[in-house]
């Protein structure tokens, strides 16, 4: 395995993406599916775990756009070298 590819499986933007893609997720639809009436008067009419849901999903996006844009960068082990 190359030393770009390790590093990389230690990036916390790729985990974090993913734990705010599933949870997220999750919130979404247990947003559009299972919130009562009830739950909603408890929150003055907002769907909270449906608009938590998709900013985690936006935030996951941003995230995983982030790891694509900006990779990892592995410095050469010849550029560490001290000169002497």
């Amino acid at each position: 395995m190359s030393d770009k590819k390790a590093a990389g499986l230690f990036d916390l933007r790729g985990v974090l993406a993913l734990l705010f893609a599933v949870y997220g997720f999750v919130l979404t639809v247990m947003g559009i599916a299972f919130t009562t009436d009830a739950d909603l008067e408890k929150a003055g009419g907002i769907n909270v775990n449906l608009w938590v849901g998709l900013g985690m999903v936006a935030v996951a996006l941003l995230f995983a756009l982030w790891v694509r844009v900006r990779p990892l960068s592995v410095p050469n082990s010849e550029s560490e070298e001290e000169p002497g």
